[in-house]
């Protein structure tokens, strides 16, 4: 590891205020503090025993290679690239999209996803299914906050409720004929998971009757035509808010069930939902996860097109948006150092009801609630706090017809976008599509061979960047917007000094990462278009 790196993360830790929380030490760097999304920070450790129910299920660094002193003689960036490869690819997943007779006729090619941990454990959640009751496929970016509860909710959830927004009212009279019954009901989505994507099986059922509840409401909207996709993704991502927001409000009598309700409501979540069916490309985002899709124009240039906005207090609509649902006496408090009421960096999100409902109702449901310092859970009202709601879960749905020079979507958790700009991801991702179209050429020898030969010619092959190092575009990815030094070029003494940073200084430096690349298969646009 070399001093420079090395005294560039010790300088920083030393300059670091170190605040003692409870049951954890934080350090908290003054300059970066924006990075952190909710200013008041608070751990616990999870109050359930192992093998109980667990809030945090995905992939988080492994603790061999985590450190949990800032002391210069506790410091090692020895990391062997081996090792690297191993963390940076924990997370992988890849999907490919076939017909029955082999031939892909969706426009979706295939899709490749990953995800980094900086948080301990990781708050990003991360979704991909395909509709099996209607047309298209869905991915999903939840980028959680002040605890993974939320984002594990809405990343398990949300993808159903959109998909029963869209069902024709004879499919959810079936399945509610079927339910009725107690018959078996087919299900709704196909997922596509990694190992790790698991949820909570111990609150599916009452997930499952709360969808219901749902389906039940849409049938008595009496309306033949039902909703159109923008529609059906404005109304699910409410409806699922109001829900995490009722069913903590509902007496419980199991207490696992009331905890975990109080800790997805208590916490929070940013959501990016991409429906992609045939040439017709929606994105549902609240909060400021990203969509960006990679263009090929004709020339062989690449450009980009960005597909949402940030929700924010940089963002000029969302700040006369708030200005306009609230008195002309709260504009100077709306937003204080570029957060929501001083608190919240995002202005749209699931869950935190601490900005959405009234003094009196957060009062009153954690005063019933058992020991809820236990679950991470504190109350706090921010000055200025008198006419709420200021926290809507409403998304914004950008609507884009696909052509064939649109090749691949990319939709990140900010943790990227920190790192790159929209114009380096696209760049990147179209050069490792290059990288991957070109065939490893044979070693091709002049006699006679000596060995000064053989070493040049390898050192030429490797120099042309023939192999890519990472088959899954996401990891390929995360490595650059972790390891990428001032020119643009991965750093292997700073990947390493970065994945090994102690738990109280990696936030500080970056933010938990999701990735999901989604490629477009050309020639069925093209069919599209030739066909219509």
């Amino acid at each position: 590891m070399s001093r420079t790196v090395s005294s560039w993360i010790l300088s920083s830790a030393r300059s670091s205020i170190v605040l003692q929380g409870k049951g954890r030490w934080y350090s908290i760097r003054i300059p970066n503090r924006n990075k952190v999304k909710w200013k008041l920070v608070f751990s616990k450790t999870c109050p359930y025993p192992a093998g109980s129910c667990s809030l945090d299920r995905t992939f988080s660094l492994p603790k061999a290679f985590r450190h949990t002193s800032t002391e210069e003689e506790h410091f090692s960036f020895q990391l062997s690239p081996a090792q690297i490869n191993d963390i940076l690819r924990a997370g992988e997943l890849s999907h490919k999209t076939l017909d029955l007779n082999g031939k892909n006729a969706s426009s979706v090619l295939r899709f490749e996803s990953n995800q980094l941990a900086s948080n301990s454990p990781i708050e990003d959640r991360r979704s991909a299914a395909t509709c099996l009751r209607t047309a298209g496929m869905m991915f999903g970016v939840f980028d959680g906050h002040a605890g993974a509860a939320c984002a594990q909710a809405v990343s398990e959830r949300l993808l159903h409720y959109i998909a029963v927004s869209l069902m024709s009212r004879q499919s959810l009279e079936e399945i509610e004929l079927a339910v009725e019954a107690m018959k078996p009901v087919r299900p709704i989505l196909q997922w596509h998971r990694h190992p790790s994507d698991v949820g909570y099986q111990e609150i599916t059922s009452q997930y499952f009757e709360n969808l219901r509840v749902y389906w039940q409401h849409l049938l008595d909207l009496d309306t033949e035509l039902g909703f159109s996709l923008e529609e059906a993704m404005i109304c699910a991502f409410k409806r699922l808010d109001s829900d995490i927001s009722l069913e903590v409000q509902a007496p419980q009598e199991n207490e696992l069930m009331r905890n975990i309700a109080l800790q997805v409501a208590f916490s929070g979540a940013t959501a990016c939902v991409a429906h992609i069916d045939g040439v017709h490309l929606h994105v549902a985002n609240t909060g400021d996860c990203r969509a960006v899709l990679g263009v090929r124009e004709e020339d062989g240039t690449w450009s980009t097109l960005p597909l949402t906005r940030d929700h924010n207090a940089y963002d000029e609509f969302e700040i006369r948006r708030l200005k306009r649902e609230h008195p002309r006496s709260e504009e100077k408090t709306l937003f204080v150092n570029d957060r929501l009421l001083g608190i919240l960096m995002p202005s749209r999100a699931f869950g935190d009801v601490q900005l959405k409902w009234s003094k009196e109702l957060q009062h009153s449901i954690l005063e019933n609630s058992c020991d809820v310092e236990a679950l991470n859970i504190y109350q706090y009202v921010p000055p200025n706090y008198h006419t709420p709601p200021y926290l809507t879960a409403e998304p914004e749905v950008t609507y884009h017809k696909l052509r064939s020079k649109d090749k691949f979507l990319v939709i990140a958790s900010d943790g990227l976008w920190e790192m790159l700009s929209n114009e380096k991801v696209v760049k990147l991702v179209a050069g490792h599509l290059t990288e991957l179209s070109v065939q490893k050429p044979p070693l091709t020898f002049k006699k006679p061979v000596n060995l000064g030969y053989m070493h040049n010619l390898l050192l030429q092959r490797k120099s042309k960047g023939l192999a890519s190092l990472d088959r899954n575009i996401a990891t390929h990815l995360i490595r650059h917007a972790i390891g990428s030094n001032e020119y643009g070029e991965v750093d292997p003494e700073k990947l390493a000094a970065m994945l090994t940073l102690p738990e109280d200084l990696a936030r500080m430096y970056r933010d938990d990462i999701t990735v999901t690349v989604v490629y477009f298969n050309s020639e069925t646009i093209e069919d599209y278009y030739r066909n219509h």
